[in-house]
């Protein structure tokens, strides 16, 4: 293992899967860019690290503005370290039958996925070419695979993976790896916002969907977090262009 102290950037870690994945890449030892829209949501993601004894930084984004990931890229440089670490996990829904779908929400779902992926991906891959290691893991989704209502979502989610093949292939001889996470079922605010969306409780919506996996319960962020880890690990240096489902189970 390197004694070097790495610096992270982790998208959309204001809460739910990117906050957990924050604070464990914290516990791991490195130092963390807690990146959101808002700086001030942040916060609590901060706090959290700084108490266990980490060193974390604030910063407000818009992963979908070329000006705005630029600056936020160099304040990571300047103010914590040059990142060699990379989570792409900022995301949202905008959920819609194709035929009710309107390219506002078309468009805005690729902005934040694909866009903000390739935007953060482009901003900091010079920090890892020049420091011959690098790790950029972006966050896909079952939903890869196809999901009704989800026609947006799901050619986002599937566009994440041939991006992430994409650049293992022209990143990885300067010491870069790209990986892709692949989640079902996760228990966060986005998924209790879809149950409340169907006028389903969430607690049935989460009993039903943990009857369709096989290891009968539905993922924390946590579990995402711990693959995470391993993927940004020195240890890992040889997994690349990968997507790894972490959905309790094989997918069909």
């Amino acid at each position: 293992m390197s004694s070097t102290v790495r610096t992270a950037i982790v998208t959309g870690a204001a809460r739910g899967i990117g906050a957990a994945v924050a604070k464990r890449l914290a516990q791991d030892g490195l130092q963390v860019a807690v990146l959101d829209l808002d700086a001030d949501a942040c916060a609590d993601t901060v706090s959290a690290i700084e108490a266990a004894g980490g060193k974390a930084l604030a910063v407000g984004a818009n992963v979908a503005d070329e000006e705005s990931v630029a600056a936020a890229v160099e304040k990571v440089a300047t103010e914590l370290g040059e990142p060699t670490v990379l989570i792409n996990n900022a995301g949202i829904t905008r959920d819609n039958l194709l035929f009710k779908m309107t390219v506002d929400e078309w468009d805005s779902v690729m902005a934040v996925h694909l866009r903000g992926a390739f935007l953060m991906s482009r901003a900091t891959q010079k920090y890892m070419v020049d420091n011959k290691f690098g790790r950029i893991v972006n966050l896909s989704s079952t939903s890869a695979q196809g999901n009704r209502g989800q026609v947006n979502y799901s050619a986002a989610k599937a566009g994440m993976q041939g991006f992430t093949k994409t650049l293992s292939i022209e990143l990885g001889k300067f010491g870069v790896t790209a990986n892709a996470i692949a989640p079902g079922f996760i228990e966060t605010e986005m998924t209790a916002a879809t149950a409340e969306r169907v006028g389903v409780p969430f607690e049935d919506y989460k009993k039903a969907a943990a009857a369709q996996i096989p290891v009968a319960r539905v993922g924390k962020p946590e579990d995402i977090a711990h693959t995470a880890s391993f993927l940004a690990s020195e240890g890992a240096g040889f997994v690349s262009g990968q997507v790894i489902y972490v959905a309790g189970g094989p997918k069909d």
